[in-house]
């Protein structure tokens, strides 16, 4: 298949380490702290393209947000063409509920194997 690895990017017998934003440890699967704090500092976007950029982020994480469609319309009517940027109350609350969504993610753990004798 022609499958080529990057021995440098390659990391065996690990306990634990960072695989797409994601610490992956024995403990299970949790979102990179830096992100977090990233995420956490955001300030509201000011333009459209800061808008784009911050709604761009989230989606990758959508399917792990409840409402996710709900939360996010106001602010993506922003982007619609000819629509004034106005971002008011309503878009800083639905900005502020996504920031904390995305940085109270639940630790992803698999589930317990049980050993029958």
């Amino acid at each position: 298949m022609n499958l080529v690895l990057n021995w440098e990017k390659c990391h065996f017998m690990v306990k634990e380490g960072i695989v797409l934003g994601h610490n992956i440890s024995k403990n299970g699967i949790e979102v990179d702290k830096a992100k977090i704090e990233v995420i956490s500092k955001l300030s509201s976007p000011t333009s459209v393209k800061g808008m784009w950029s911050f709604l761009c982020h989230t989606g990758f994480y959508q399917f792990f947000i409840k409402n996710f469609s709900k939360v996010v319309n106001p602010l993506c009517k922003l982007l619609e063409k000819d629509a004034k940027f106005h971002f008011n109350d309503d878009c800083m609350r639905d900005f502020e509920l996504l920031k904390f969504k995305l940085t109270t993610t639940l630790i992803i753990t698999a589930p317990s194997k049980q050993v029958n004798n």
